[in-house]
């Protein structure tokens, strides 16, 4: 029996995927088969131990520059704070942290990368595509998206309307003070 009330079919109801959220998990699958069938070609030609002792390596090599990224960004930003400034942008220790966390993951593939991105050209050609991908996607960001919470604040009322503004707190009345009565 029909009612004549139209049906839409579920995947006509579903927004579209991203590229990037559909080939997402096939590429990370795609790289762990990669490590490990790497791993077992390395353990068979130079033997089990070496490999043990590449990944201790990686391991301990992570660790330090994480370390040193670390403390030279703290080091930044205590300077900056000291100077009354801001800090600079660019300083490279977000990519060297990164390829310190790629030196840690167990595998080859990924030590070469960690390795790679411990280069300061690499560094330079990286951070600049990084920024001008994210600045484009910000420049095409249409009203209501992420992209533009970093341009505007807005308020939602109840009836579904936008409303443009700024939250203004009033000041708390010190322990002691009495607070005047709500007036009408």
């Amino acid at each position: 029996m029909t009612t004549g009330a139209p049906t839409t079919s579920p995947s006509a109801a579903r927004p579209r995927r991203s590229r990037l959220r559909r080939y997402l998990p096939l590429g990370a699958a795609l790289w762990l088969v990669l490590e490990i069938w790497l791993l077992t070609v390395v353990a068979g030609a130079a033997g089990g131990l070496t490999v043990f002792l590449l990944i201790v390596a990686g391991l301990v090599a992570g660790s330090v520059v994480i370390k040193r990224a670390g403390r030279r960004a703290f080091r930044n930003l205590n300077e900056a704070l000291q100077r009354g400034g801001s800090p600079e942008r660019g300083g490279g220790n977000g990519l060297m942290m990164l390829g310190g966390l790629l030196l840690m993951i167990p595998g080859l593939l990924s030590d070469a990368a960690g390795l790679l991105l411990l280069l300061p050209p690499v560094q330079r050609a990286v951070s600049r595509s990084t920024e001008s991908a994210l600045e484009k996607r910000l420049r095409k960001a249409a009203p209501g998206t992420l992209g533009d919470a970093f341009q505007q604040a807005r308020m939602h009322r109840p009836d579904g309307k936008v409303v443009r503004g700024e939250v203004i707190r009033e000041e708390r009345p010190e322990p002691g003070e009495r607070r005047p009565p709500l007036t009408r």
